[in-house]
């Protein structure tokens, strides 16, 4: 299997991190469950931003919905209050309750208390449709799969036709999971952002590779109805309102991939840090956080841009061929790259 930097092309101008992943962020791990069966391609992926119990000691978070035909759960709450409590779970459009429920569990499964003696938990989960190649309707994920996913989460990250990616189209392509990193210096150190995309956007023949070339999906013309869910993770000490700014940023990145985030498709990106720790239960009526000085922010805005657009051409790259519901497949870009 190959990413896109295996073909010669390097997006972008920053450094990567080790393993040009979302797992080059310390204490990050990811997990696929995959679930196929006749005329289904679909699964679930989990996002750990870190070990631990999360409800009990939240991570500052931040969303930006580019275009917000989507049905995920959970982001109102992190718009609003600038925090993440569980792991993030990626699934199909009908899974989304599913995988809600799922994360209830392991969330009260920590902490006995929700719902009774403290507050309830906001379970975060986001979704693309699979349905060009999966049967949606019969809700395959279940709630065993959602939990062994996350369970299963490590630093070695699986792309393309896995999890969440099974069945998943974008540009015309088969699409799926990518991700990607960039190193980002400071005088006080090395830092690291990540991206782990959800790729199922795009037009056909709308994609423009980074050295100037356009793929051609033989000769297909669907219209854009497609979805993308791009989860940033950092540990750069940012607050809320510069993580909400670094998010919309990824937006950038899919522009440059040729999209255009038509009215039917979900568009949502969202961002955490594994700087400035927010406890539930919190010992002082003052917190303190370390912010960013705004001087050095275009950094991140810059590594957010790049590494999302590597995320998605590594999800193509690394996508291999599905054949789902009604016989339906599409074409692999790495295919045609290699004999381009």
């Amino acid at each position: 299997m190959a990413r896109i930097r295996d073909f010669g092309i390097n997006p972008g101008k920053m450094p990567t991190g080790a393993a040009n992943s979302i797992t080059d962020i310390p204490g990050v791990t990811v997990g696929h469950i995959t679930v196929t069966g006749s005329g289904i391609a679909t699964g679930v992926t989990a996002v750990i931003p870190q070990p631990g119990n999360l409800f009990e000691s939240k991570l500052t978070a931040a969303v930006e919905v580019i275009n917000g035909f989507g049905k995920s759960v959970g982001l109102v709450q992190v718009a609003e209050q600038g925090t993440l409590e569980t792991p993030i779970l990626l699934t199909n459009t009908f899974g989304v309750g599913t995988c809600s429920n799922a994360l209830i569990r392991h969330a009260v499964a920590q902490s006995p208390d929700i719902g009774r003696g403290t507050s309830t938990v906001n379970p975060v989960v986001c979704e693309c449709n699979d349905g060009i190649l999966s049967d949606i309707q019969t809700m395959a994920v279940s709630e065993a799969d959602a939990l062994r996913a996350i369970a299963g989460a490590g630093t070695e990250v699986g792309e393309g036709s896995v999890g969440a990616g099974t069945g998943m189209v974008a540009f015309g392509f088969k699409g799926g999971i990518g991700t990607a990193s960039r190193r980002v210096g400071l005088a006080s150190g090395p830092h690291f952002l990540g991206v782990l995309v959800l790729a199922n956007f795009g037009r056909a023949g709308d994609l423009v590779l980074p050295d100037g070339r356009r793929p051609d999906p033989r000769g297909l013309t669907e219209a854009e109805k497609g979805s993308v869910i791009v989860v940033i993770a950092t540990d750069l000490p940012l607050d809320h309102r510069q993580l909400a700014r670094v998010c919309r940023r990824a937006g950038a990145g899919l522009a440059r991939l040729g999209a255009f985030y038509g009215n039917g498709s979900g568009d949502i990106v969202l961002g955490f840090t594994t700087r400035n720790r927010v406890p539930h239960r919190p010992d002082s009526d003052v917190a303190g956080f370390e912010r960013l000085a705004d001087t050095k922010i275009d950094l991140a805005f810059q590594a957010a841009c790049e590494a999302t657009e590597e995320a998605v051409l590594n999800a193509l790259c690394q996508a291999t061929a599905v054949e789902g519901r009604d016989g339906a497949s599409r074409p692999l870009l790495s295919e045609w790259l290699r004999s381009a």
